[in-house]
């Protein structure tokens, strides 16, 4: 195996892309080590990425978002004030990733390329509108985050890119986001529903929704028949049966020894409203 220590984001482009064989990027580290130790996979280059200047930070944009490193471990997220008080939904989702331990290596970014579509931490940033930052062969691209999933374990990275950067949309006024899971135990378990929730309210009303489901379809799921359904509403109780159907409509979930399909199906619903409950709160000035 040969282990790269790029000091750049476009010297570790290269490098992947002139690679022959099996290549990984190293940022966390929580994913591709397991991996490795468990004999699943073996690259013939490992990519470090953490001498690249400003992968661990989270910096301010010029329009009021966020800019986050790709190598910024999830406990780093949960003590940054700014980012907590602009999407506690994100911040809350990646802290639901392993333990405390782990906690102290594992990324956004590693999450949303591990390319499960359980992971906790994606669907608030989808639901949030989050892009990535793409550094590749041929230069930098912005891509949806919702686009970066394409099947299970399977990303849409073309050879030699690798995400540079996480960005977050500015939040402004009266608005809030959300994400929960159901879990058979209480701690360090795999979800078998995630639902994330973002909103923006005029007054009690909704005028801006964006809601991503997650472990009910191949991918994490951007629903924008959900996001419809509250749009115009007070979230009044016809609002919220609405965006349940709906959410529950664009399941396609498997059955396996977690959850059947006809339980995935009821509880994405029912995490949904719960999750649009709790957005609203925020909204109105509620941090709880």
């Amino acid at each position: 195996m040969r282990y790269h220590t790029p000091t750049t984001f476009e010297d570790a482009a290269q490098l992947a892309a002139q690679a022959k064989g099996l290549t990984r990027f190293l940022a966390g580290g929580t994913d591709v080590l397991v991996q490795m130790r468990a004999g699943m996979v073996q690259p013939d280059d490992l990519i470090d990425l953490k001498k690249i200047a400003g992968v661990a930070e989270i910096t301010a944009t010029d329009d009021g978002g966020w800019r986050i490193g790709v190598a910024v471990p999830g406990i780093a997220l949960g003590a940054h004030e700014g980012l907590c008080a602009d999407w506690p939904g994100v911040v809350e989702g990646m802290e639901l990733v392993g333990s405390t331990q782990i906690q102290g290596r594992a990324t956004l970014t590693g999450n949303l390329c591990n390319g499960s579509p359980a992971a906790d931490s994606v669907p608030g940033l989808v639901a949030a509108g989050a892009s990535v930052e793409i550094t590749g062969p041929d230069g930098t691209r912005t891509v949806p985050v919702e686009e970066i999933p394409v099947s299970p374990g399977k990303t849409a990275l073309k050879a030699g890119e690798l995400i540079s950067a996480i960005l977050l949309p500015p939040r402004g006024q009266n608005a809030g986001d959300a994400y929960l899971r159901f879990i058979p135990r209480t701690e360090m378990d795999i979800a078998v529903v995630g639902s994330a929730v973002s909103l923006r309210l005029d007054g009690d009303t909704v005028t801006e929704a964006r809601v991503a489901l997650g472990a009910v379809a191949p991918t994490v799921k951007l629903v924008p028949e959900a996001a419809e359904a509250i749009i115009g509403t007070t979230l009044d109780e016809a609002a919220l049966e609405a965006l349940a159907k709906a959410a529950s409509a664009a399941c396609s979930p498997i059955d396996d020894k977690r959850g059947t399909v006809a339980f995935r199906t009821e509880v994405a619903g029912v995490l949904t409203k719960r999750a649009a409950l709790i957005a609203k709160a925020r909204a109105k000035g509620d941090t709880a």
